[in-house]
């Protein structure tokens, strides 16, 4: 993952996608390399919140798991849970990453393999409480943003402004004891058009969510952490498929893709009862299913 980039902090407040005017408050001008061929759009699917998006040149990894079927993850108070699955790509088979996107720090989403192995020069896009734990593992670009805080990204004739969304990991008194995390808004631009992809994280529908559609409308793709995650087999801390219904019709996205729903055993709302409430509430033909590897590819809108 050999990587040049340069972080710097950019004068000027909070900003969100509909105030163009707005300067962003951090930047990333990552360096292009000479390419060939057409640049692809797409999403794929590695497994539990793990997907890699492809706009134009420019590629990114969010929250990066690379655990096997029987590894463990610590989710802390002395809580653990064990992969089911297996990732679609190995962590040593990754092309090269522009950046990852962290929702939160939980070794779930950023396993101790992906600790040791990654790149400390790697951009990381996190929340404001994970980029200070990140430097301490000597993380050198790291930019840690507060809910509505964004960073412009740039690479080529590609500019990606990511937005950081509202996020609860769970009720009020569980939240408090888990990482804060973020979901993200990423509007993409290049010559080849616009594109507005959202990613929830783990989070449940809560009501600083609900201002997300009125500051960005007009999503094209959404990426829904399901799973029903629960911690000491009570305790709800990620959407199951009643939830994941509610934020389909919040955010209204033109598609929608389920991810986080199979990989642990915390996780106990299968994919088959989010298919299953789709289907009753009428939006089956805005959802697409993926399975480990495979790929969704989507056209910028001009």
């Amino acid at each position: 993952m050999k990587l040049l980039c340069i972080l710097t902090l950019a004068l000027g407040g909070v900003a969100t996608a509909q105030q163009a005017t707005t300067a962003p408050r951090f930047t990333l001008n990552i360096p292009a390399a000479a390419t060939s061929g057409e640049a692809e759009h797409s999403v794929q699917f590695i497994g539990t919140a793990t997907v890699m998006i492809r706009f134009g040149g420019m590629t990114i990894l969010t929250d990066p798991n690379f655990l096997h079927k029987g590894d463990h993850v610590h989710l802390g108070y002395g809580l653990t849970s064990e992969r089911q699955t297996n990732p679609a790509i190995e962590f040593d088979a990754l092309p090269p990453i522009d950046f990852v996107l962290l929702s939160h720090l939980h070794d779930d989403h950023f396993d101790k393999l992906v600790r040791e192995k990654l790149k400390r020069s790697t951009p990381i896009v996190t929340t404001a409480s994970a980029s200070d734990d990140l430097r301490k593992l000597g993380f050198t670009s790291v930019i840690g943003l507060g809910t509505w805080q964004d960073v412009q990204v740039t690479k080529g004739d590609t500019t990606l402004r990511l937005t950081a969304m509202p996020g609860r990991h769970g009720p009020v008194a569980a939240a408090a004891l888990l990482p804060a995390v973020m979901g993200s808004m990423l509007d993409f631009s290049s010559a080849a058009g616009r594109y507005r992809m959202y990613i929830s994280g783990d989070t449940m529908v809560y009501r600083d969510i609900e201002e997300i559609p009125k500051r960005f409308p007009g999503v094209d793709l959404a990426l829904l952490h399901l799973g029903g995650t629960r911690i000491l087999g009570i305790v709800t801390v990620t959407m199951d498929a009643k939830e994941g219904v509610k934020m389909l019709k919040l955010i209204a996205p033109h598609r929608a893709i389920p991810i986080h729903y199979n990989d642990y055993t915390v996780f106990k709302s299968p994919l088959s009862d989010f298919q299953k409430a789709v289907q009753e509430a009428g939006l089956a033909e805005k959802v697409s299913y993926l399975k480990h590897g495979e790929t969704y590819r989507y056209e910028p809108k001009k």
